[in-house]
């Protein structure tokens, strides 16, 4: 079993910015010489209407301590889309990955847009950066992963790991259906696999790979783990309908695997949940699992998705 040591909150977006108003989700870390770079995704205020609109920002967190924050970026790296993109409304980190070898940084990230009979539509896109990771720009203007004839709803959360140059993995979430509840339409989305020889052409199956536990179970942001000789992943998911409390909204489940594509799950092993109060008292939210040397830590969101911001914890080495 895991035993992680929650470390606290680490950073508040809320009123830093016009662009970066609220929210700090789907933290992702990028481990660079001498700090961890973690890119989120916040929201500026709302409009009259209640629509919103989602940027990727940054905060650089000292590596010798993850819980001080010694850098915040100003702007958003990824522009939105135009017009009838899949990313005109919304852009959400899934996965940073560091391309040594082209001197580049590749984001891999959920682009959303507005729907009339449902509220959203997901897809994933790929971005570069040639500056560190301070801008990226779009590969091209739609998406690596989007829907299919298997896979008619959203796909979202692209984590990738790469193995190798032509052994590449991706961890996402893919929608089975909408249904009515209380006068809105709610998702469901599971977690689904997929392989690539390059970073940008995906081979997939439609298939969940991650068994559901609870009543149309919604899962996202599966994290890649190897430990001890075995495959692990951590991921959040709630229950389908009343989510959005402390008793039925987000958790962190776990999974293990001597694969990559089959997976056994065991939330009890997971080694956290939510506190007694605070911060994370009713959510635990969008884990993203990073090794540093023999240090490993897990960054995610707390209550209501992030609203105020991400923490981290780390594993316990007893």
């Amino acid at each position: 079993m895991f035993q992680w040591i929650k470390k606290g909150k680490i950073f508040d977006p809320r009123e830093r910015f016009d662009w970066m108003y609220e929210y700090a989700q789907n933290p992702n870390a990028l481990l660079l010489e001498d700090r961890i770079r973690v890119y989120f995704t916040c929201r500026p205020k709302r409009s009259e209407d209640g629509s919103c609109t989602s940027q990727i920002g940054f905060v650089d967190l000292d590596r010798n301590d993850p819980s001080k924050v010694i850098y915040v970026h100003d702007k958003a790296v990824l522009d939105l889309g135009g017009i009838g993109d899949f990313d005109e409304f919304g852009t959400m980190p899934g996965s940073i990955i560091h391309i040594k070898e082209r001197n580049e940084i590749w984001l891999y990230y959920v682009g959303w847009s507005r729907k009339v009979s449902v509220p959203y539509q997901w897809a994933n896109g790929l971005a570069i950066s040639k500056d560190g990771g301070k801008t990226f720009k779009k590969i091209g203007k739609g998406p690596i992963l989007s829907t299919t004839v298997n896979e008619p709803y959203l796909q979202a959360c692209p984590r990738v790991w790469r193995f190798s140059e032509s052994d590449w993995h991706m961890w996402y979430q893919s929608g089975l259906e909408w249904y009515p509840c209380n006068g809105h339409m709610e998702s469901v989305y599971v977690t689904m696999h997929a392989t690539s020889s390059n970073g940008v052409d995906w081979q997939r199956d439609g298939r969940q790979i991650i068994p559901s536990k609870v009543f149309k179970e919604s899962q996202t942001s599966a994290s890649f783990l190897q430990q001890g000789g075995k495959n692990h992943l951590f991921f959040s998911y709630r229950h389908g309908t009343d989510f959005r409390n402390g008793q039925r909204g987000y958790r962190i489940g776990y999974a293990h695997s001597n694969s990559l594509d089959d997976w056994q799950r065991n939330d009890d092993l997971s080694g956290i949940d939510i506190s007694t109060q605070g911060w994370d008292s009713e959510m635990l939210c969008y884990p993203h699992v990073v090794q540093d040397n023999e240090k490993t830590y897990l960054f995610y969101c707390g209550n209501y998705f992030g609203r105020e911001g991400f923490g981290y914890a780390q594993l316990s080495n007893n």
